[in-house]
């Protein structure tokens, strides 16, 4: 959005022009269950008021929104703003974890989104989507979109840009946007989202060349396809994971090493109050370990009235039930003292996010004479140095870090690590697809079932 308002100013002050913006609302969630129809409801017709005194509508969209009456929440938005402003240009901005529905490109005008996981373009994506707008507005663009997606559901571990495959589809995306289009977005996909559309998706922007944008979607999509293999995740148990990194801690190298609890992000819908990683952490005796974190405001209201210093034994996490899974996380009986209690606030100083403000809500931490826990009382995913640094931790000087993320932990985190270990513990953004019941993705879609390279074509 910040890159949007951006673009917008700019291009008002280089053409002598007079823009106001609007701002009806601004409204975000982790994502969970579905929104509520109350919500949904009272958000979309805030916008949509709005819009109807508008000459352009920017929106800073997800792309994944299910809500209790329909699957594609952004696509509903769109199709009532198209309806009641049917010539007004539309311009979306999205997250590279959209899944692509018709309702989204159809009542568009122009849709990109990131083409950075971790997400760290967010300001460019704003900034991409708002001038093309303004061009469409003031200038003589014809924006032409095409989309299709290919039937593959992309395991978020295997979808960072740091590596393969993603990271040359990526890089692909961004030269054909800069020779021969006007906006280029290869989605990923979010498949923990089960609904029809989910998995990976592209849409084209050009300026009036329909072929043009059909071959590009084309070629990205058939790189996708030819890369599906490296897309599927190897997990490990998890008492073989936490055994590699005392294996580590011996090698060369300097920094901490990495556990990651990749099956509790709350960014892709965990509860983060799941124990399983931080028991096997502590059962195999790892020293010099800071654990974030566990959601638990209930036990930390307990700690902050016993005080700091104060010796404790206190059940942490476990508490919230997750519907998706027939295996459920337990509490974890923990002895240590409480070294500190914070409010929780920090601004974050890393390059995802950069000067946006976060709160923890009230946390403590809770110190075992091995593992520092970190138990916080509003879900955030450690994406940033400040979830330790703002409670007096170095991470730089730990030995061991838990972080329960998936990806975005990259952000940071990826360039002080010596090593990073992945850890299968519990929870409903598990990276096992056996542990999930697929009931409305589209079939057959690979890795759920066998496709060979013949099982996909565009004419599909």
């Amino acid at each position: 959005m910040a890159g949007m308002i951006d673009a917008v100013e700019s291009y008002a002050g280089q053409h002598a022009l007079e823009i106001e913006i609007i701002t009806p609302i601004a409204a975000g969630a982790p994502p969970s269950g579905p929104v509520s129809d109350e919500a949904f409801d009272y958000i979309i017709s805030t916008i949509c008021s709005s819009a109807r005194n508008c000459d352009a509508i920017l929106l800073d969209l997800h792309g994944a929104m299910v809500t209790k009456s329909h699957d594609d929440g952004e696509g509903f938005l769109l199709k009532r703003l198209r309806k009641e402003n049917p010539n007004t240009p539309i311009g979306v901005g999205l997250d590279m974890h959209t899944n692509l529905c018709p309702d989204m490109v159809e009542n568009a005008t122009l849709i990109a989104g990131y083409q950075t996981y971790p997400h760290i373009d967010t300001f460019e994506v704003g900034k991409r989507v708002a001038n093309a707008l303004m061009k469409v507005l003031f200038e003589d663009l014809k924006p032409t979109m095409v989309w299709n997606n290919c039937p593959m559901l992309p395991h978020v571990m295997r979808q960072g840009t740091d590596d393969a495959p993603n990271k040359q589809l990526q890089n692909r995306v961004a030269e054909l946007e800069e020779k021969d289009a006007i906006l280029v977005t290869l989605f990923t996909g979010f498949p923990h989202a089960d609904i029809y559309n989910a998995g990976l998706s592209v849409a084209v922007v050009t300026d009036n060349d329909q072929a043009k944008a059909e071959k590009i979607r084309d070629e990205l999509l058939q790189l996708a396809w030819q890369e599906r293999e490296a897309f599927v995740y190897q997990k490990q148990t998890l008492e073989s994971s936490v055994l590699r990194t005392l294996q580590t801690a011996n090698s060369d190298g300097t920094g901490p090493i990495i556990l990651l609890d990749h099956y509790d992000n709350t960014a892709s819908g965990g509860t983060m109050d799941t124990t399983e990683v931080l028991r096997e952490i502590l059962r195999q005796e790892l020293e010099d370990v800071a654990a974030f974190g566990i959601y638990d405001p209930e036990a930390v209201q307990v700690m902050v009235a016993k005080g700091i210093s104060t010796e404790i034994e206190i059940a942490i996490g476990g508490k919230l039930h997750m519907d998706a899974l027939e295996v459920q996380s337990k509490p974890l009986l923990v002895k240590g003292y409480i070294t500190h209690i914070s409010d929780g606030h920090f601004t974050v100083t890393g390059p995802m996010g950069r000067g946006t403000h976060m709160n923890m809500g009230q946390t403590v931490i809770l110190d075992t004479g091995r593992v520092q826990i970190i138990i916080i009382s509003r879900h955030i995913e450690p994406f940033d140095l400040g979830c330790f640094t703002s409670l007096g931790i170095d991470p730089l000087k730990k030995q061991f870090l838990m972080l329960k993320s998936r990806i975005h932990y990259r952000a940071t985190f990826l360039k002080i690590a010596k090593s990073i270990v992945e850890c299968a513990g519990v929870g409903v953004c598990t990276s096992d697809y056996d542990q999930l019941e697929f009931k409305k993705v589209r079939r057959p879609i690979f890795p759920l079932d066998t496709l060979d390279s013949h099982s996909f074509s565009l004419a599909d």
